[in-house]
């Protein structure tokens, strides 16, 4: 378990990441081919910025990356890279009116308890904001990808999603710690709301 870790974190410091987590959304990039040059992609609670390195290398220069978290991000990023330091309802109104994306990412999760039915049930409601925000904010056909809890709220997520995109998929990235309850939901090809 601890060389998986080392790996992951040496590795990340190699390749100039913040975080190993910019490996989770690179394994999910290569299965589902997430992200291609010339898109507009928004990175929801993207601090401390592992994505935005990730996607910036994808999308850049045709594209444009927007990354939204309470928490500052402290690194410098390319043209074409706008951040916000912000909650997503507070930021949404006066910036993001007229945005539509391609690809909404996100990798919020709740403080954690301990306890798996909160923390399950915090992150459900975490994600139900992500998903109002993609219903409105996402270029129809677009796609969703969601960090989870696995527990009962995950079932419900996943009814959810089906409802409003022509697929789903949950994937469980290598990178992952192998005790982590964490569970990526991506839903391929958002729905015309009726």
């Amino acid at each position: 378990m601890k060389k998986i870790q080392d790996h992951y974190f040496k590795e990340a410091r190699k390749q100039g990441y913040v975080a190993r987590s910019a490996f989770k959304l690179e394994e999910m990039d290569r299965k589902f081919r997430l992200l291609r040059r010339g898109q507009h992609v928004i990175d929801l609670g993207c601090a401390p910025g592992s994505w935005l390195q990730y996607a910036a290398k994808k999308v850049l220069p045709e594209g444009s990356l927007t990354g939204v978290d309470l928490k500052q991000v402290k690194i410098q990023f390319p043209e074409g890279v706008r951040i916000f330091q912000s909650d997503i309802y507070m930021l949404e109104e006066s910036i993001l009116a007229s945005s539509r994306f391609d690809l909404v990412l996100s990798d919020m999760a709740p403080d954690t308890t301990g306890i798996p039915s909160v923390d399950s049930q915090r992150s459900y409601d975490l994600n139900s904001q992500a998903l109002s925000f993609a219903q409105r904010h996402l270029k129809p056909g677009g796609t969703l990808v969601l960090k989870a809890f696995q527990g009962e709220p995950l079932n419900r997520l996943k009814s959810e999603i089906r409802a409003c995109f022509e697929s789903f998929k949950l994937f469980k990235p290598k990178s992952s710690r192998s005790e982590s309850v964490e569970i990526f939901v991506l839903g391929f090809g958002l729905l015309p709301q009726s």
